[in-house]
């Protein structure tokens, strides 16, 4: 599912037209950049969480030269399933249904 499916399916589910539907998509997906980008945890129950991952600077080495490379510190985001999710999509691939 994409952006537009996802704006699609709640107009359809919720009686809002197709514009009402982007805004509230687009105001869902500018709270979580701004939660994270600010360094805050995003959890939605039985789905998941999103946090934001600190690494260190490190020595990588260049793959074509071999060359050692200084690798900056970054944060990457980062999310983590959770259980329920989990659960069912084991359970749907157990009993064999998989697909969309």
């Amino acid at each position: 599912m994409n952006k537009s499916e996802l704006i699609e399916k709640l107009a359809e589910k919720s009686g809002l037209n197709v514009i009402q539907s982007e805004e509230v998509v687009n105001l869902i997906y500018r709270k979580m950049r701004d939660t994270m980008v600010n360094g805050g945890r995003i959890e939605i129950r039985g789905f998941g969480s999103f946090v934001v991952k600190e690494y260190q600077a490190y020595q990588g080495r260049n793959p074509k030269t071999g060359d050692k490379i200084s690798v900056p510190p970054k944060k990457l985001p980062f999310f983590k399933v959770g259980k329920e999710l989990k659960e069912r999509i084991d359970n749907v691939e157990a009993a064999g249904e998989g697909g969309h």
